[in-house]
């Protein structure tokens, strides 16, 4: 078993100007390979600290996998650092100054001082160019283990990870183990309740198998982790857990593929020929966002009406006001009429409304807070349901998001599977 640590470099990354993405993709491509990250640091443009950070992670994993400080700038000193941790000197390599040259070539830019510098190199490291970006990936090997330094820019990373790093990691580890994953998508569990209900299954799993819960705003993806030096065996293997789940889960499981269900309700909608509009209220549009975050989404999704107040439900949406007097904005009457109404102003198969109280005021004794009524249609077919979820305005508004995607997604495949 290979264990990872990945070090990101970098005072934007520590004060919050950066958000790391860096650590995650990485974390994500090994794992697919088998490789297991154990630790992931984060340190300042800082000498001291990243010699530290060095010493920590050779102490404690096999290969060390370091993002970030090996631009141009006079901030950007890991090279430097690498350098008097290896006890190595800058060397200029002929090699990397045609990698770059060749870059500005292509975008006719002039090269000045500074990126000409990039050519210069530890002389007791292997040198992996970077045909999409100036700073050259470095790869040092010290008593049977690795470091390598690649640039902070996601797409130049992403780059060398995919075209060079991981099958050299793979090569210098031997690594043969197979690795294969299953993922669910499950609803109607809390964490804790899934874990309980899951208890025995868990604790029968073979050793080389393991389970993730991942929890997210309302929904968990449950994932089954195999290694196995035999595909073959593990593939067996795998099936046998899936076969236990799906009769401890059932209905439960509302997908079995890993993608986001933005991407499922697309995928779904346009094998159907069915389209898709959305009315939402406490929402305020999010539902629609989420929808529109995956390309060609127009294809199945038509648009939406964001109806915060109550004269847009009446006006637009044909809500009936003493509905809306009677009921409340928030109640099956109302969600149910919005539903309807955004199905025919905008003529679609499908629609989703929701109407409820994000918070963190407006709540009432019968209506708290985090109260959400949401309704979804199928052509003539309808169903609403009542949700209570929490006090924290932002919880809400994505969890009632993920509570009416899943409830599209489960309502309409139902009806079009039999």
């Amino acid at each position: 078993m290979v264990n990872v640590e990945i070090i990101t470099i970098g005072d934007e990354l520590l004060i919050g100007q950066v958000v790391d993405t860096n650590s995650t993709w990485i974390a994500q491509e090994l794992n697919k390979i088998g490789f297991d990250v154990l630790y992931k640091s984060t340190v300042g443009d800082n000498e001291k600290d990243i010699l530290d950070a060095f010493d920590k992670a050779f102490s404690r994993v096999s290969a060390i996998l370091v993002t970030g400080g090996i631009g141009p700038t006079k901030d950007d000193i890991t090279k430097k650092t690498l350098c008097k941790y290896f006890d190595s000197k800058l060397i200029f390599d002929d090699d990397v100054l045609k990698n770059i040259e060749a870059l500005f070539n292509r975008s006719g830019r002039t090269i000045n001082e500074l990126t000409h510098d990039q050519a210069y190199v530890p002389d007791k490291c292997t040198v992996i160019q970077n045909i999409a970006g100036t700073a050259p990936c470095t790869w040092f090997e010290k008593e049977g283990k690795i470091l390598v330094s690649m640039p902070g820019v996601p797409y130049e990373m992403k780059s060398l990870m995919s075209n060079e790093v991981i099958s050299r990691l793979q090569k210098f580890f031997h690594q043969t183990d197979s690795i294969q994953h299953q993922t669910f998508w499950v609803n109607h569990f809390s964490e804790s309740a899934l874990a309980m209900h899951l208890e025995t299954f868990e604790n029968e799993l073979p050793e080389n198998l393991r389970l993730a819960y991942l929890p997210a705003a309302g929904i968990i993806r449950l994932r089954i982790t195999g290694k196995h030096v035999s595909e073959s065996f593990l593939s067996s293997q795998m099936a046998e857990q899936k076969s236990k789940l799906l009769k401890l889960l059932g209905n439960n499981i509302f997908s079995e593929e890993d993608r986001p269900l933005e991407i499922l309700i697309k995928d779904f909608f346009e094998e159907n020929n069915l389209t898709l509009s959305v009315a939402e209220s406490c929402t305020g549009g999010n539902i629609a966002h989420q929808l529109t975050t995956i390309p060609g989404s127009s294809v199945y999704f038509k648009g939406g009406v964001v109806s915060y107040a109550n004269e847009v439900k009446e006006n637009i949406l044909h809500v009936n006001p003493s509905d809306i007097e009677q009921y409340g904005a928030v109640s099956q009457q109302v969600v149910e009429q919005m539903a309807k109404g955004a199905q025919k102003i905008l003529n679609t198969d499908c629609s989703i409304a929701v109407s409820g109280i994000a918070g963190p005021g407006g709540g009432t004794e019968t209506k708290p807070v985090g109260t959400v009524w949401i309704a979804v249609c199928y052509k003539e077919e309808m169903k609403s349901q009542n949700f209570l979820f929490g006090k924290i305005r932002e919880n809400n508004i994505q969890r009632a998001t993920n509570a009416a995607l899943t409830m599209l997604y489960e309502f309409v495949r139902n009806f079009t599977n039999q």
